[in-house]
């Protein structure tokens, strides 16, 4: 074990000093190497911004890192040795560009892209949401499909908004279930978090009573089947509420009409209005999620003394949104194929502004789903969950991916250890990526990543016959780190495996030590 260790040590060194920009790395391209063409209207004002500050941006980043971070940014998924392999030696010069294309309409998308949604929109049976649990698989399948189908992003938050009727059978009504309360403020609350970016908590008391006012008449209504309940507008029920006024919040008020739902004259308001901060709201989300920091920070809490870093850019990805009629999709391909999302996470510039100005990509470790799936992919294993809901009994298929799991209150022990968003707020910062003490004793010691490690039928087959130690290892980096090896990284490896002998076994073990000491380096855990 004590041998494992100072490979492990050495293994990570090289990473932190690449990192560190202490040499030339296989993490980057050197200066004035060739690039993919990037995105103008992106790049011209990042890099803008960053030359008049007088900031460096960081080098391009190298083939592997590219590859291993779009798939991981845009599928939650490692590639696969044989992707690895295929990508880095395509010549071809738009090979980025095609991949991500290909990326963003794999079956794989819709599941990591729904585990986003399902966080913000609080998708969980359990305390302290309550949706129990034919609502919450209803409402997971429903924004999956939504997202697998490309839906327009106005439509899907007109849906989430407005819609009538059982929580089993027209699941967007799950909104306002998931909401914590039936009071008006609380759903007013929820709306302005989920499709502003704002806490509305913050707000003066009469902007808050003046937007709650278009969701004063929502009714719930129970049904005879268990927990199933009907939402719907009760414009009858509720008449006296139309006393109060309904203020929208930039300040206009609206005269409300007994026949009209009133959050369809809101939603109205969200889309048209050029002051609404719904798309600003929605492109700052997904630069957050694929650059780990907001040009708003944090994306939930927007408010005028918490200004845009490159107002510009805000407002470019917006006004794109808009123009492709609120297709998703689009701004995830503008900002990947982008030299900013393209570069290294060698920072070269000192200068306090680097980070917020996006001069670099940063590093982040990798989430719990991402992280258990990934270790399941390499190992051919699968995982066991677990829920806490006692009727109707949940039963979880062996071969389910964390990302695809369809109700925050189905969880492991692994999710919950690795800060796995309990789903309660609604907020983006619930997610903990912090790495502790007792994440790193579970990734060294447990007998649960011991396990998939050294039972894996799929990584004993790297051993398959005729392979030279050096072809061998370089294996294991395809499949584990999606690069080949180094020269001093073989180096190492040969004189680790020397110190042992040089017999069959011998060479077996190193290739097994060298999976454990992968799993547990800095560069196997983050995303880089």
């Amino acid at each position: 074990m004590k041998t494992l260790f100072i490979l492990a040590i050495i293994l990570n060194t090289l990473f932190v000093r690449a990192a560190a920009g202490q040499s030339l790395t296989p993490f980057e391209r050197p200066p004035g190497a060739p690039v993919s063409a990037g995105n103008d209207g992106i790049d011209h004002l990042v890099f803008g911004k960053l030359k008049e500050l007088g900031i460096i941006p960081a080098n391009p980043s190298s083939d592997p890192v590219f590859l291993r971070r779009v798939f991981l940014d845009v599928i939650g998924t490692l590639p696969t040795a044989e992707e690895a392999r295929a990508f880095l030696e395509d010549k071809d010069p738009n090979k980025r560009s095609l991949l991500i294309d290909r990326l963003l309409e794999r079956p794989e998308f819709a599941d990591y892209w729904g585990m986003r949604w399902c966080d913000l929109l609080r998708v969980k049976a359990e305390f302290p949401v309550n949706l129990w649990p034919n609502a919450a698989q209803a409402y997971n399948r429903w924004i999956r499909t939504s997202i697998k189908e490309d839906m327009p992003y106005s439509r899907f938050a007109w849906e989430l908004l407005t819609s009538n009727g059982s929580n089993f059978r027209a699941p967007p009504v799950n909104f306002y279930r998931a909401a914590g309360s039936k009071d008006p403020k609380a759903i007013a609350q929820a709306v302005a978090l989920t499709f502003m970016g704002e806490r509305a908590e913050k707000w003066p008391p009469e902007k808050l009573a003046g937007v709650s006012t278009f969701f004063s008449q929502i009714g719930f209504k129970p049904t005879g089947e268990w927990k199933e309940e009907i939402v719907y507008f009760d414009g009858i029920d509720h008449k006296n509420a139309l006393k109060a006024p309904a203020v929208l919040p930039d300040g206009t008020k609206v005269q409300l009409s007994p026949d009209k739902d009133p959050r369809e004259s809101f939603t109205e308001w969200l889309f048209s209005s050029r002051n609404s901060p719904f798309a600003r709201n929605a492109v700052n989300r997904i630069w957050f999620w694929l650059m780990g920091r907001g040009i708003i920070q944090d994306p939930d809490d927007s408010r005028p003394d918490n200004p845009p870093s490159n107002p510009e850019l805000l407002d470019y990805l917006a006004r794109e949104l808009v123009a492709t009629t609120y297709d998703m999709k689009q701004i995830y391909r503008l900002i990947l194929n982008s030299q900013t999302y393209q570069l290294s996470c060698i920072p070269v510039s000192i200068d306090s502004q680097a980070d917020e100005q996006f001069a670099y990509y940063p590093l982040r470790r990798l989430d719990a789903e991402v992280l258990i799936d990934a270790l399941n992919q390499l190992s051919g294993t699968t995982e066991e969950y677990y829920s806490m809901i006692p009727e109707p009994f949940t039963w979880i298929p062996e071969d389910t991916r964390s990302i695809a799991l369809p109700d925050g209150s189905i969880g492991s022990s692994f999710l919950d250890l690795f800060g796995r968003s309990p789903r309660d707020t609604g907020l983006l910062m619930e997610r903990n990526n912090r790495p502790s003490s007792a994440q790193r004793l579970h990734l060294l010691n447990s007998s649960h990543v011991q396990g998939k490690l050294t039972k894996s039928d799929r990584l004993k087959a790297i051993f398959r016959p005729g392979l030279s130690p050096a072809e061998m290892i370089s294996e294991v980096y395809l499949t584990f780190l999606s690069r080949y090896p180094t020269t001093a990284e073989l180096e190492t490896l040969a004189e680790y495996n020397q110190a042992g002998g040089s017999d069959e076994a011998r060479r077996r073990q190193t290739a097994f030590d060298l999976m454990w000491a992968l799993t547990n380096s800095t560069e196997f855990l983050y995303r880089h």
